[in-house]
């Protein structure tokens, strides 16, 4: 039992041991010696070690702050006051796992320091050699920065776009990368130049002859035009448009607040101010201005004189040719074309502008059904017209063809009481491609002074008088004169304006809006307001419209009649030689005017009284001469 206990005294004392590090071991091994005499001489031996280790430490501690200076000493006291109180407080091992942690990061970043100056040294050395052997130096190392610029600086060195020197000291010097090369110039675009007819092409020594001896039979007539054959004129079709002289890019002004100044004006023009309208006039490279349509989302729908969208679809797929007409008010009758050929019949698109007075007028008297196609003529209703005056909504499709086709490069615009005879591809190459022009109207037969033609308009009831004279008034202070030969090469102020042809280009459109922009500014006879809007263009430009003779417009259109006039008026008799079209409605089409016609007549179908002839005044004046009774020209005494 003895022995059992003094084995199991020994083997505690061991784990005491193992498990202390202090003084207050020894003072607990004597008590145990007094206790227990009888027990083995061995224990003794294990336990009175720690305490001279214990002295051994606590010399060693002295002869280390002897040493040491007077700025230690209190560091290592109070190391030793840590030591002291580790097995007192279980905190101790974790604050020397702290330590131990803390030695082993500052040795970590010891050996990092050591690896950036190795890589350092490295890199001036290898860019010594570079410059050395005259290779190209890059900086390939890529360090940290704060900023944006500085990250796209790294970026450019790890890239191998900032090239790196050496400077006199072996400093690496990183220049900034070269400024990005201008873009490529494209070269010019390609313009239409016009050409020359080929030697001997009959057209090309073609003159009009000269006009009728016959002095009895005056007015319009048609002459004879020199047209290529279809074919031919197709080919000469050009690939590339017109050139736009100083305007090469034309948008338009949309505003759904409208607000009206000054005078005149509509909702639909927008009321473009006289401010706006002057800076309209000042010619740039890139322009913005009123041209009808202001409102809505796109012309024709709900922006006055809307159109269906499957209208409007079919007017976006025309992308040649257009041509346009239209009747409002049922004031004329359809005109089917004729002589059109098979390309053209496919390729060029015909549109019929009505609106739903004349459509309903056409469904009671023609085969207009719900298809809205009346032979060639695509027929297109128009809703919510933008003016009570049928003449003034004829001016949206006439004037404004580039709007409602967006994509079309050429437009034929001709009234509805005319009929067209000719292709309308003979017809561009004749007037337009031929002369390398890009606008064309027909000059008037007899009138060329703007001042002649509002008196005219005038004489003959078209307008109120009050209104032409405010519009000449207000021409004149811009500085508009009679026609002199001073104009020349123009020939005329005045154009007949039933028959516009057009190609859409910046310019051309640019015309176009302006007129129209007049027209609803002032009186709806735009042949008054043609010549100053063509003036102020042409002296910002070098712009030039054709303006051919009227009696070549009257070889490839026919003058009709309106509706109202056929209704009231016999056919006339049937002469000889004259040609004579005739249509579903048994509209009488004669391409040359009846004895004592004119144009005046045409438009204003009043009567007038004939003057008697001389020889009838000169009988009426023998009342006295005596006559038989029943005499058919029995005449009482006076």
């Amino acid at each position: 039992m003895t022995s059992n206990n003094a084995s199991r005294v020994a083997s505690l004392g061991s784990l005491v041991v193992r498990s202390s590090s202090n003084g207050t071991l020894g003072l607990h091994n004597n008590n145990n010696n007094i206790n227990n005499t009888n027990n083995n001489n061995n224990n003794n031996q294990l336990i009175s070690p720690p305490k001279k280790a214990s002295k051994v430490f606590v010399n060693k501690e002295k002869d280390h702050i002897h040493n040491n200076n007077n700025s230690s000493s209190n560091n290592n006291k109070a190391f030793v006051w840590i030591v002291k109180c580790v097995p007192r407080k279980k905190v101790g091992m974790l604050l020397l796992l702290c330590i131990a942690s803390f030695a082993a990061m500052l040795w970590i970043l010891y050996i990092a320091k050591g690896l950036f100056r190795f890589s350092v040294s490295f890199l001036n050395f290898e860019g010594e050699i570079n410059q050395r052997n005259h290779f190209p130096k890059r900086f390939s190392r890529f360090s940290p920065s704060i900023n944006e610029r500085n990250h796209e600086i790294n970026s450019a060195l790890m890239n191998g776009k900032m090239p790196v020197t050496l400077s006199e000291d072996k400093r690496a010097v990183s220049h900034p990368p070269p400024p990005p090369p201008p873009p490529p110039v494209h070269p010019p675009r390609d313009y239409f130049t016009g050409y020359t007819l080929p030697p001997g092409n009959p057209c090309e020594t073609f003159t009009l002859p000269p006009p009728p001896a016959d002095k009895k039979k005056t007015g319009p007539r048609p002459c004879p035009v020199c047209y290529l054959p279809v074919k031919d004129a197709i080919a000469l079709m050009p690939k590339s448009p017109s050139y736009s002289p100083v305007l090469h890019n034309l948008t338009y002004i949309h505003d759904e607040s409208l607000i009206k100044t000054e005078f005149g004006g509509s909702e639909f023009g927008g009321y473009p101010s006289l401010k706006q309208r002057y800076e309209a006039y000042d010619i740039k490279e890139s322009m913005v201005v009123h041209c009808g349509f202001v409102r809505g989302d796109r012309p024709g729908r709900k922006s006055g004189f809307d159109i269906s969208d499957s209208d409007l679809f079919l007017m976006d797929q025309c992308h040649g040719i257009v041509v346009a007409s239209a009747i409002f008010g049922a004031y004329d009758l359809i005109q089917q074309p004729t002589n059109i050929s098979d390309t053209a019949k496919q390729n060029v698109c015909f549109f019929m502008f009505i609106d739903e007075e004349t459509e309903k007028f056409m469904r009671n008297k023609s085969n207009l059904d719900d298809s809205k196609k009346i032979g060639l003529w695509n027929v297109v209703v128009v809703y919510n017209l933008p003016y009570a005056d049928p003449r003034r909504n004829g001016k949206v499709p006439k004037l404004l063809s580039h709007r409602l086709f967006p994509n079309a490069r050429y437009s034929i615009w001709m009234d509805g009481k005319l009929k067209l005879v000719v292709d309308p591809y003979q017809i561009l190459e004749r007037f337009l491609w031929r002369e390398n022009a890009s606008f064309a109207i027909s000059r008037h037969y007899k009138r060329f002074d703007v001042f002649l033609e509002a008196e005219a308009n005038k004489a003959a009831a078209k307008y109120d008088n009050a209104s032409i004279d405010f519009q000449i008034d207000f021409y004149k202070k811009e500085g508009l004169t009679p026609y002199t030969s001073a104009k020349l090469p123009i020939r005329s102020d005045v154009p007949e304006g039933c028959v516009v042809i057009k190609e859409h280009i910046p310019i051309s459109n640019l015309f176009t809006c302006l007129w129209f922009n007049e027209v609803d500014r002032f009186t709806s006879r735009d042949q008054i307001s043609f010549g100053i809007v063509r003036d102020k263009i042409r002296s910002k430009t070098n712009w030039i419209i054709n303006m051919f003779w009227d009696c070549e417009r009257r070889n490839f259109v026919l003058q009709g009649y309106h509706r109202d006039v056929l209704e009231h008026w016999a056919p006339p008799p049937l002469v000889l030689g004259t040609p004579v079209i005739s249509n579903s409605q048994s509209a009488i089409i004669i391409e040359k005017p009846l004895k004592k016609s004119t144009e005046s007549n045409v438009s204003n179908p009043k009567k007038t009284p004939s003057k008697r002839r001389r020889r009838d005044k000169k009988s009426s004046s023998r009342g006295h001469r005596k006559i038989a009774a029943g005499s058919r020209n029995a005449i009482t005494r006076s």
